[in-house]
């Protein structure tokens, strides 16, 4: 067992042992007596919303949501896979990189992981690169030559720098790289003068910070109409999407950014997850959103009106079969789940013959299934994106 993963255990040890057993003495809900989300830390975004969502189905249902705190990725996905929670509202990492079997999960006691999705959050703040005002970045094209900043074990934030460059035509080289020890650090970096552009979300308190500095702040548009720079982009983060800035610093609805974002939170399981509690959770999602949609900041990006039903992890079959009665699904989502399940499937059983004779030391293994997992996903006429 790596730290990483020993820490994520013990992280959610005492919580995970408070769960109930899971009651499914369950109604016309399709939900069981008691649901159980893996979420980030208490008073985080994500625990809030969970909040809200548990409090309608109290209220709605009769049933009980338990939310248990993990501080990162690898521990939001402990207590999934070892059936002591059903569902987490987890990020992009616990979602696209736990599929691929990359970065974190990239060890002996992970590889890739069956994940599916239920419902996602796609609300009006951006997650982007931004910059300070005053280092006159007014395009992607303009950081050359600038200060970008590099988050030590922080993989979805440094992915995330390296896509919004790469819309620009910018790569590390082009750049300075100033590296920092984690995120807040990166942040005060923005604000002091010391670096001119960091990955975050535009609602990030800190940012608020920049906007009323004498630095200012500034989102550079990602124009949905140019093809070439998302083609760069998604390259390097195929989980971008298009989205229409209108809420975090700098930001308003009436000057909003075109910029790019992915889906956070994202309410996924593990694939052992039975058909009627997903499908009773997408419904649940979707039909009490009225109850719980003004009860916790950015609960407006789970609207049902808002979700990315074609992106890079499949969704629950009960999900999708709550989606094809309410008319959501189209055949073009249902082509791109299968295609998706599909990769997994090359994932799964390229991960079976290396973990055969996988080298015992910890770097020579990551390297060896990096190649691995490339050369299968190559061999299956699909693109690696990392190798």
């Amino acid at each position: 067992m790596t730290d990483l993963t020993r820490r994520a255990a013990l992280g959610l040890l005492g919580s995970a042992a408070l769960l109930p057993g899971r009651a499914m003495a369950q109604g016309t809900s399709g939900l069981p007596e008691t649901i159980s989300w893996t979420a980030y830390d208490v008073g985080s975004g994500s625990y809030n919303q969970g909040v809200a969502v548990g409090n309608a189905i109290k209220t709605k249902l009769g049933a009980n949501l338990r939310l248990l705190p993990g501080r990162n990725d690898v521990a939001r996905l402990v207590p999934l896979k070892a059936g002591q929670a059903m569902f987490s509202a987890n990020g992009v990492a616990g979602a696209y990189f736990a599929q691929e079997g990359m970065f974190d999960f990239n060890t002996k006691e992970w590889g890739p992981q069956p994940v599916r999705a239920i419902i996602m959050n796609n609300g009006d703040a951006l997650l982007s690169l931004v910059t300070a005002k005053d280092a006159k970045i007014q395009t992607y094209a303009d950081l050359k030559g600038k200060r970008v900043a590099w988050v030590h074990a922080a993989d979805s934030l440094n992915i995330g720098t390296e896509a919004c460059m790469a819309f620009g035509g910018v790569t590390w080289n082009d750049v300075q790289k100033v590296e920092f020890p984690g995120f807040g650090t990166s942040m005060q970096a923005l604000l002091a003068g010391r670096v001119d552009a960091a990955f975050a979300s535009s609602i990030s308190g800190p940012l608020y910070q920049l906007e009323s500095s004498p630095r200012g702040i500034h989102f550079p548009p990602m124009p949905h109409g140019d093809k070439e720079g998302w083609d760069r982009l998604h390259k390097k983060a195929p989980y971008f999407v298009r989205a229409m800035g209108r809420e975090g610093a700098g930001i308003t609805t009436d000057k909003p950014v075109e910029a790019g974002s992915y889906p956070f939170p994202i309410l996924m399981t593990l694939g052992g997850i039975a058909d009627p509690v997903a499908y009773g959770m997408a419904k649940a999602m979707v039909e009490l959103f009225p109850d719980y949609k003004d009860a916790a900041p950015g609960n407006t990006g789970w609207d049902i009106k808002r979700q990315e039903f074609s992106w890079v992890v499949p969704y629950h079959e009960g999900a999708v079969r709550y989606f094809k009665e309410i008319k959501a699904w189209t055949d073009a989502h249902e082509a791109n789940n299968q295609t998706l399940i599909k990769r997994q499937g090359v994932l799964m059983d390229a991960w079976k013959a290396f973990a055969a004779s996988a080298p015992a030391d910890e770097a020579a293994f990551k390297t060896g299934w990096t190649k691995a997992r490339a050369d299968a996903l190559q061999a299956a006429g699909m693109e690696p994106v990392w190798s």
